[in-house]
């Protein structure tokens, strides 16, 4: 039996995904889950789905519980297709249980499936299903991350069942956090959130700040928050709406962060340097070259970095092009509240600095004006150069930092 007990009568019966690295090109070392919940009630409630190759997996798991048919109800709270990949298998099993999504839900399953023998109710914030014994009420929470998105609280269990909200891409044999903080560490699942939210969330923080306020305003204790991903959050919800309410206040470390990339070793020559200023003016470092490091790892630490620092040789006037993969990323994750500059070298022409500081003034970062270059690679005067030049920075990132305290 793969099912785990939330509480009584209410169940996970989703799917472990222990292989994936590539998620929609967000890289995830840890794999994944894909959760969904069963409430055996009065009319027993499905909520969510999982991804269709493991559509058999939560299938299992439900028959384990109840038999299908027996459902009357599915709470579709997102489409993206790791969640509404299997709702047609789903629902062919569950010929008499009616749909509830958002608008912009039904218009998007629309294009996944075939929808024409559905039962589809579409409803707003606010509005409650009572199942028996507990009410469901829904919360629409459009992008966070994606138009159609909702959350689900369950008034009588303090269970809010939030989608993609609040969760992590980790795959474990644990379903709730205080199993897996015992079995392996509070850093590792904090450093699973801040990943998530850096990669898929960081657009969304004065939404999320929104609703986390929406949720509280409805006087309901959150005991419990079950999201779509990762693993539930039933000793302490608590804290990760806290970490969730720091990041979208823009919360980051007191650090800088290295990110470059080099040709034949001119720009790698200037981060060393640079490096030592930052480290021998007391300020914590990371570096990071991107073709060793996933883009998403890479975002997540400069997420979580005060300061950024970007290295890129120039290629044909223009950015190295993983540095500029890097740039494109970030730019659509529409990051705030960093101290950003760039340093690079170059052959018969340079372009790639200008290039990445142009970049950052778009995205209205705060711009530290300095921008080292060098020709092919630095001679002992520039790597001293380079290196006040980290000293100066690190001076800078720490009086920007104060800002946010």
């Amino acid at each position: 039996m793969g099912f785990a007990s939330l509480k009584p009568d209410v169940y996970w019966v989703g799917a472990i995904d222990w292989a994936i690295r590539d998620f929609h090109g967000y890289i995830t070392p840890k794999g994944s889950t894909y959760n969904n919940y069963l409430i055996l009630d009065e009319e027993p409630t499905l909520i969510d789905g999982v991804k269709l190759e493991f559509v058999d997996e939560s299938i299992g798991n439900i028959k384990s519980l109840i038999e299908p048919a027996r459902i009357k109800h599915l709470v579709v709270n997102h489409i993206e297709p790791d969640h509404g990949g299997g709702l047609s298998r789903l629902l062919a099993l569950m010929p008499k249980a009616t749909v509830y999504c958002t608008q912009k839900g039904k218009e998007g399953l629309s294009r996944y499936h075939d929808i024409s023998g559905w039962d589809i109710k579409v409803v707003k914030t606010g509005e409650r299903l009572k199942i028996g014994r507990r009410t469901l009420q829904f919360i629409e929470t459009p992008m966070v991350h994606w138009p159609d998105s909702m959350m689900t609280l369950c008034l009588e269990e303090g269970i809010l069942f939030s989608q993609d909200g609040f969760g992590q891409h980790l795959a474990s044999s644990q379903r709730f956090d205080d199993e897996f903080v015992a079995c392996a560490s509070e850093a590792e699942i904090e450093d699973s959130v801040w990943d998530y939210y850096a990669n898929i969330l960081m657009p969304f923080g004065g939404i999320i700040k929104n609703k986390i306020e929406e949720i509280s305003k409805l006087g309901v204790p959150i005991g419990m928050i079950a999201p779509d991903h990762g693993v539930i959050w039933r000793k302490r919800p608590e804290k990760v709406l806290g970490m969730y309410l720091d990041m979208a206040n823009g919360k980051a470390d007191e650090r800088v962060v290295i990110i470059y990339d080099t040709m034949w070793g001119g720009t790698a020559r200037m981060a060393q340097p640079i490096m030592e200023g930052l480290k021998d003016e007391g300020m914590d470092t990371r570096v990071m070259k991107l073709r060793a490091t996933p883009l998403s790892v890479a975002i997540k630490e400069f997420w979580r970095a005060r300061g950024c620092l970007l290295g890129s040789p120039t290629l044909n006037n223009n950015l190295f092009p993983y540095v500029g993969e890097f740039l494109i990323y970030l730019k659509g994750l529409r990051p705030k509240d960093r101290i950003v500059s760039a340093f690079g070298s170059y052959g018969w022409a340079g372009g790639a600095v200008k290039l990445a500081m142009e970049e950052f003034r778009n995205m209205k970062l705060e711009v530290y004006p300095e921008t080292p270059t060098v020709n092919y690679r630095p001679n002992p005067e520039e790597q001293r150069a380079c290196y006040e030049f980290g000293q100066k920075f690190a001076r800078a990132t720490r009086e920007f930092h104060k800002r946010f305290l």
